[in-house]
């Protein structure tokens, strides 16, 4: 642990140096200047002459804080912050080197932090299903989130990508204007129990993507399946040792334009070649929880989703303003998934405002339903442990449906400042009847350096 503390504080004072070099050398006008779309400005033009050379330098932070408002397992108030900074580059390969349609990306992530959700809104026990704080996860570590190269082929129609990145990067994408995790990116990698891992961890991976119409393509992918990679100390692990199995997902995009407007329409498929257990069924084709038997295992796990995203309206005619409408469904392995279907609506507004065309209002609403297998395995287990009320210590709580529900005001301080209060609202927290529902309130904080 103390080395961790350690590796986080050298990390922290690299980048307030960094940030402390970088400032001094840009332009007085630019460094902090709300136009700007870095916090450090452009360093006297040398930022813009690096990405002309094909060099894009990538430098971010996210804050994330959570207060327990009302209810919740644990109505003692208390506040929760966790955060993630982001270091990294981005080549245009054609324009350093020559190479023809290539692209490569390194980016290194380091979290930092606690989640409100673990122990205030949730049932330890149980935990909840969505996160109050979507930036938590993973461990307080630096990891190796991106290094991959990638090109095109048939004068562009032909994309491939190699290296090590994680699934939601190219499938079931979606992107994170909230702060509770049903809202917020890929969601698959939310309920796919341990195969599908969303950023900051990455896998050894390979995706290819083929454009049939300039609006549509479809595109399949191999990412190893290691859960070792997702283990404390293991960020910069590149090697196949502790390898389960592959995911391959396949996906259907559809980029039209819909009364002039755009939309992105997406379906697809996954499959995990590895061995998964049984959420019910034991060795002997029993209930695991009655005989306590070993779970039967099964050879693979699969599911399907589907993603809207659809700008609706503008706002007197500009189209950067208007209303945005996005969904999500995901549905998973009833044999081997802990939650077995998912599905989320959210609508912004983008530039309500005159006096500020550059802030958005969001609401969402989400669904994470447990499989009915798991909630059977609890109950036969309670019953053979002999625990029969919600307050003993070796009860296993009953989950079923939790909801989450944001609303959320961005205010669009500078081009590179996104400050985002929000209102979160838990029913069922961890699916577990006996919690009361919960009351979140929230700040989200996005930069750009």
């Amino acid at each position: 642990m103390k080395k961790q503390h350690n590796n986080t504080r050298l990390i922290c004072q690299l980048s307030a140096a960094a940030a402390l070099v970088l400032s001094a050398n840009a332009m007085a006008a630019d460094a902090f200047s709300a136009d700007s779309k870095w916090m450090t400005g452009d360093w006297g033009g040398e930022r813009t002459k690096l990405i002309e050379q094909g060099i894009d330098i990538k430098a971010d932070y996210v804050g994330e804080m959570g207060y327990n408002a009302h209810g919740g397992y644990n109505d003692d108030k208390t506040g929760r912050y966790s955060d993630q900074f982001g270091l990294g580059v981005a080549l245009d390969l054609q324009k350093l080197w020559g190479w023809d349609n290539t692209q490569a990306k390194i980016q290194l992530t380091n979290r930092n932090g606690e989640n409100i959700s673990n122990d205030r809104i949730g049932d330890p026990r149980a935990g909840t299903l969505s996160s109050s704080q979507e930036v938590y996860g993973r461990g307080h570590m630096v990891r190796l989130t991106q290094l991959w190269i990638q090109h095109q082929f048939l004068d562009g129609k032909l994309d491939v990508k190699a290296g090590y990145f994680g699934e939601g990067e190219d499938f079931n994408t979606f992107p994170c204007e909230f702060q509770n995790l049903a809202f917020c990116g890929s969601q698959v990698g939310n309920w796919a129990t341990n195969i599908w891992y969303n950023w900051p961890v990455s896998q050894a991976a390979l995706r290819v993507k083929y454009h049939i119409t300039p609006e549509l393509y479809a595109q399949i992918g191999a990412y190893n399946q290691n859960p070792s990679q997702t283990e404390m100390g293991n960020g910069f692990k590149l090697s196949g040792s502790g390898t389960k199995g592959t995911v391959l997902p396949v996906e259907l995009v559809w980029s039209p334009k819909v009364n002039g407007l755009p939309g992105e329409y997406r379906v697809g498929y996954y499959k995990s070649t590895a061995d998964a257990d049984d959420v019910r069924e034991d060795v002997n084709g029993g209930d695991a929880g009655a005989t306590g038997d070993a779970l039967r295992v099964r050879n693979s796990k699969s599911g399907y989703w589907g993603v809207v995203q659809q700008q609706l309206t503008t706002h007197n005619g500009d189209a950067s303003r208007g209303l945005n409408v996005a969904a999500n469904v995901t549905f998973h392995d009833k044999d081997t998934n802990f939650i077995d279907n998912y599905q989320s609506l959210m609508f912004v507004y983008k530039g309500p405002f005159d006096a500020r065309p550059k802030d958005d209002i969001g609401i969402g609403f989400a669904r994470i339903h447990v499989n009915d297998d798991v909630k059977k395995t609890a109950e036969l287990r309670n019953a053979a442990g002999g625990f029969t009320d919600y307050s003993q210590a070796g009860y296993m709580p009953l989950q079923g449906t939790e909801y989450n529900y944001e609303i959320n005001y961005g205010f669009h301080v500078t081009n590179w400042l996104t400050v985002r209060p929000n209102l979160q609202y838990i029913t069922h927290p961890g699916g577990v009847d006996q919690v009361d529902n919960a009351l979140v309130a929230g700040l989200k904080i996005q930069s750009t350096f």
